[in-house]
């Protein structure tokens, strides 16, 4: 019984720093686009608005932008700064997992993932003032050119 309990606050209190982080992040709120500071290879896939989102002991990014056609891309993935991969739904064009891993304060690793194998990596960055973030993303197969990018976002 006293084992159950003190499992219980354990649980209860690791899910609490999550939260806590969650909030506490510079990453969390929503990210538009600032494409005058921004650097695409042609066809790259452009996300016009991200949103981090605390759900749960987990953080969501919605992510909204268009292809090179034009035409609107949408996806969402849930999960923890961990470096676990999580499934991305909606549109996948640009993989169907990724992982994210906390370098420090301001920084995050990123991995995107098709079919489990890599299709780029990259570093999100948040300025200290925490106005701004900067998105890094190489691909990892030339045939995907498109994934190279520099993307600035402006906190809204």
């Amino acid at each position: 019984m006293k084992a159950r309990t003190i499992l219980a606050s354990l649980v209860a209190f690791v899910a609490g720093l999550a939260i806590a982080y969650a909030a506490d992040s510079p990453h969390m709120g929503t990210w538009k686009l600032n494409e005058a500071k921004s650097k695409y290879n042609a066809g790259a896939v452009k996300n016009h608005t991200v949103v981090y989102a605390a759900q749960g002991d987990m953080i969501k990014v919605t992510v909204d932008g268009k292809d090179k056609d034009g035409k609107a891309v949408h996806n969402e993935w849930v999960g923890k700064f961990d470096g676990k991969d999580y499934p991305v739904v909606g549109d996948n064009t640009q993989g169907d997992a990724r992982s994210y891993t906390v370098v420090d304060d301001h920084t995050l690793k990123m991995t995107v993932k098709s079919k489990g194998a890599v299709l780029g990596t990259g570093t999100v960055k948040v300025s200290a003032d925490g106005k701004s973030r900067t998105v890094e993303t190489t691909s990892a197969d030339p045939k995907s050119a498109g994934l190279n990018a520099t993307a600035v976002y402006d906190k809204q």
